[in-house]
């Protein structure tokens, strides 16, 4: 049997299904924060199959060379302590990899964590992106309007996600304009994007955060100025407010579609940790917890806790009774023992 048969079955497979695939959302950027991280993505990966390509050449290189044949049957290399260049070279070399790396990281993430530079003499459209199982809550702030499940943008502008969650930790993550960041209940997280082509986009919450992780999808719409202006205006003119009542209920609500509302909850329920003014209107300061955020916030957050640990343990239980007799250590014993009881 030709056990190379498999092995070519198997790249034969790869070279038809491969060119099916369509491409990764992360190496195909709409916008200057994703570019970065693709950018440095690709180099990453190209550093390493450089490694790759240096190891395996010397591997064959030293198989084909040093391999046993007949010419050299019955030779016994002489003894080596072994060579200062060699060893110096491969521990140096893996120092100045490592290095590169480390600075190109640097240099991506704190680039990514501000406004871009094309963009830093805008003033950033803030929208609250807030987490709750198992839905996204956008709030315009500026704009008094608030979207689940969906949030729109104009292009070409400077936007800054400040994020926080009602339960479980979540990661709001769009793979075409930035990269992930984390959403939690008692504080408020920053990520910055700004788009430059018009365009639906998926986002989707990056950390596994129980049943419904699969369902926290939503789509980011980037608009042209006047296409998102009009948006607003609309979303004025035809949504309904939203309510307390109506955003306690929302948030009990684990699978739901999408929501525009003419108003948003930050007013009656302000972001953990957040003193800033919004819609003109200063926050109450004498009602905010200044150790977990806002009264109102952790009243929300009680309707999706975050799951509790069992405090019970194996350790808790009644302590077994001392056996006056061995445990059988065979079947044999076992029915003896059984017997005898």
């Amino acid at each position: 049997m030709n056990k190379k048969g498999p092995l070519y079955a198997f790249f034969l497979s790869l070279v038809l299904l491969l060119p099916g695939c369509s491409s990764l959302a992360v190496l195909n950027p709409k916008g200057p924060a994703a570019r970065t991280l693709s950018d440095t993505i690709i180099l990453s990966i190209l550093v390493m199959l450089g490694v790759l390509a240096v190891v395996y050449i010397l591997f064959v290189f030293v198989l084909v060379k040093y391999r046993a044949k007949k010419s050299n049957e019955g030779y016994i290399p002489p003894h080596e302590e072994g060579n200062k260049w060699l060893e110096a070279i491969w521990i140096i070399i893996p120092i100045i990899i490592v290095a590169f790396l480390s600075v190109v990281t640097v240099k991506t993430t704190s680039e990514v964590e501000n406004v871009a530079a094309e963009y830093k003499d805008q003033k950033p459209l803030v929208i609250y992106a807030s987490s709750s199982n198992w839905k996204w809550h956008f709030s315009y702030p500026e704009e008094g309007i608030e979207t689940v499940n969906y949030v729109n943008i104009p292009v070409h502008r400077a936007v800054e996600f400040r994020m926080y969650s009602f339960g479980t930790i979540t990661s709001l993550w769009i793979p075409q304009l930035a990269g992930q960041k984390y959403a939690m209940s008692d504080m408020l997280t920053t990520l910055h994007l700004s788009a430059d082509t018009e365009g639906s986009y998926i986002g989707k919450n990056a950390n596994f955060s129980g049943k419904g992780f699969a369902h926290m999808e939503f789509e980011a719409l980037v608009m042209s100025s006047n296409g998102y202006d009009e948006w607003v205006k609309e979303v004025k003119e035809t949504a309904e407010p939203l309510t307390e009542d109506a955003f306690k209920e929302l948030l009990a609500i684990e699978h739901i579609g999408r929501k525009t509302y003419s108003s948003t909850h930050l007013t009656f329920s302000p972001p953990p940790m957040d003193h800033s003014e919004m819609d003109g209107e200063e926050i109450n300061h004498e009602n905010m917890h200044h150790d977990n955020g806002s009264k109102e916030h952790q009243e929300n957050e009680h309707i999706h806790p975050s799951p509790e640990p069992s405090s019970d343990t194996e350790f808790n239980g009644e302590p077994e009774p001392e056996l006056d007799q061995p445990l059988p250590s065979s079947p044999v014993e076992e029915h003896t023992h059984n017997s005898s009881n």
